[in-house]
């Protein structure tokens, strides 16, 4: 097993990652109603076969290794959950947008793609080049998949017996290795990894924590962790190939211990070129077909909004809230880990309230059995918390939310009185 080694400020090792690709922000979806949802989380189900004997390296050089990776084709099978610690199954993706609503399409990838946001997955993907992607979802008896091949993507539920497709400019998946992923849904190690990476700074500490073995490849493991107290992040760790760089498994921990909250990792992987075969796709006979512009982007048939996340609510990771300050109705307190983002609520309202606001009191019960009361200098609210990302709602219209603990949330809307 290689030995520790730790690089507490990264540098021009961070700068070479940001430079190189465009990292997706993380969503940190908070509902104006008063539930704070969450970032993404995966959890790979593989276990580590052994420590292989590799030459030490430092954090600063694995980290120039994932940036200079340059692997263009690859196929393999990933397993992906998701443990937030929500109240109820499916809250995290009850405020962003659904293939329910009309007007839209079962087989849309901006919508089916949400799907990873919660629970366990199975994952194909293979890639040949910026212009030839597949990403599939493997369900019990259905799949799901996207393929783009060129100058068009094409997707498949076959559930539904439904086909999305959409023209695409070729090289548009130049800086993402699955196609169409919406905004802030990485669906891969090296997306995790390249997120986290972008935002490495000095309330970071980064170290080389010996060595593993993942889908059969050797990889060095490397370890990010806050320096600061009152982040609900407790670490990130991520298997990188010894060979090329590509990193191979993502796990986040909470700092409450207990199950991964976010693990993305490869079960098998090959980096040789896929079959053309991959790339092909024709709708089945009898499948409904919907094209991309026949979708009123934002709206319904009836002209109404649909539900969806205000673009000032997506950050990256650390802090989960970084790229939100300045952003019209937002301060950012604090930085790096346990930033918090402080937002005004239209009208200067907190939570509905049975009877004032109209809401039947089974409505009050609910919403009340979901957070937890607090008071402090600022008065009176409500917290809504889940392992990973917090949400303070206070009576008097203030959201307070990051990966940050009830107290930290409590403390920041003190000093902000």
């Amino acid at each position: 097993m290689a030995p520790n080694d730790s690089a507490e400020t990264i540098g021009e090792a961070t700068g070479t990652v940001v430079g190189r690709r465009k990292a997706a922000r993380y969503i940190v979806p908070v509902a104006v109603a008063g539930v704070a949802a969450a970032t993404i989380g995966l959890v790979p189900a593989l276990a580590n076969t052994g420590d292989p004997d590799l030459p030490k390296i430092s954090a600063q050089e694995l980290i120039e290794r994932i940036a200079a990776s340059d692997e263009q084709q690859l196929s393999g099978t990933l397993k992906i959950s998701t443990d937030l610690g929500l109240p109820l199954d499916g809250l995290a993706g009850a405020f962003v947008p659904g293939g329910d609503d009309k007007g839209s399409s079962a087989a849309a990838p901006e919508d089916k793609l949400m799907e990873l946001t919660s629970g366990t997955h199975t994952l194909r993907v293979a890639a040949d080049g910026p212009d030839k992607q597949r990403l599939s979802i493997l369900g019990n008896a259905s799949e799901y998949s996207v393929i783009h091949n060129k100058g068009e993507v094409w997707a498949y539920d076959s559930q539904s017996d439904e086909v999305y497709h959409a023209g695409a400019p070729e090289s548009a998946g130049a800086e993402k290795e699955s196609p169409e992923a919406p905004e802030g849904v990485p669906t891969t190690p090296k997306e995790f990894a390249e997120q986290t990476l972008a935002a490495v700074g000095d309330t970071t500490s980064v170290t080389v924590d010996g060595t593993a073995q993942v889908a059969g490849r050797d990889a060095y493991q490397l370890v990010i962790k806050p320096k600061q107290s009152g982040s609900t992040i407790g670490s990130v760790r991520i298997a990188v190939d010894a060979e090329n760089g590509v990193p191979l498994k993502f796990t986040l921990a909470a700092a409450s211990g207990g199950k991964a909250v976010v693990d993305a990792g490869f079960t098998k992987v090959d980096f040789s070129k896929p079959a053309a075969s991959q790339f092909d796709f024709t709708p089945p006979k009898g499948a409904k077909v919907t094209e991309a512009d026949e979708l009123e982007t934002g709206k319904d048939e009836h002209g109404a909004a649909q539900k969806g996340l205000p673009e000032q609510f997506s950050g990256q990771l650390p802090g989960p809230l970084a790229g939100l300050e300045g952003s019209e109705g937002v301060n950012v307190i604090g930085k790096g880990w346990t930033s918090i983002a402080a937002i005004e609520i239209p009208g200067g309202k907190g939570l509905p309230t049975a009877g004032s606001d109209g809401i039947p009191a089974e409505a009050q019960g609910f919403l009340d059995a979901l957070g937890d009361k607090v008071t402090g200098k600022f008065g009176s609210g409500t917290v809504f918390k889940t392992r990973l990302v917090n949400a303070l709602v206070t009576d008097d219209g203030k959201v307070y939310v990051g990966a940050v603990t009830k107290d930290a949330l409590v403390r920041a809307a003190d000093g902000a009185k």
